[in-house]
């Protein structure tokens, strides 16, 4: 049985994805009131759906 893999990015990677520092990306995460979609012990885990939403906000 095959299980369904989502990928989860965490605000360091989404930072890296955008080449912004992780500061500006938790302030627009903060400013979107965006909610993780999982949680991995304490790290917050975004959607892929996220990455387009922050890269609007910030450039």
């Amino acid at each position: 049985m095959k299980t369904v893999q989502t990928e989860f990015l965490t605000a360091g990677n989404i930072a890296k994805a955008l080449s912004v520092s992780d500061t500006k990306v938790k302030k627009a995460i903060l400013e979107l009131k965006i909610l993780p979609a999982a949680k991995k012990g304490i790290c917050n885990l975004y959607s892929m759906d996220t990455l387009a939403k922050i890269k609007k906000v910030i450039k």
